[in-house]
Order: structure tokens, then sequence, then C-alpha cells
């Protein structure tokens, strides 16, 4: 899930770029930092939802 939003992020970075956009404090360098940032926890583990090894019964 966070993979998806870095890069939905990423995507609208890259458009506010090509756009010259900047709205207040929403910039294509925030947002690129907010996606490296999912990137980020996404290889860190996190809301992965593995909860654990499942035993099966014998």
């Amino acid at each position: 899930m966070l993979a998806i939003v870095a890069a939905v992020l990423f995507g609208l970075a890259l458009i506010f770029d090509l756009a010259g956009v900047a709205v207040q404090m929403i910039t294509s360098q925030f947002l690129v930092t907010a996606g490296l940032l999912c990137v980020a926890l996404y290889l860190g583990g996190v809301g992965s939802r593995s909860v654990g090894r499942r035993r099966s019964r014998r």
C-alpha cells in the first residue's frame, strides 16, 4: 500500500514540476520527499500485514 502511495506522490511531483505549479506548501520537492519517505517505510516493512507464521495442525 505504501508503494502505491509513493508512486502517486512521485506522479504528482512530476506533474507539478512539469507544469510549474506550487500550491503554498505543497511543491514538487515536498511530494518527492514524502514519496521517498513512503518508499523507505515500505522497504522497512512498516504496514505489512504479515502477522507471523501459521502453524499447520497435523
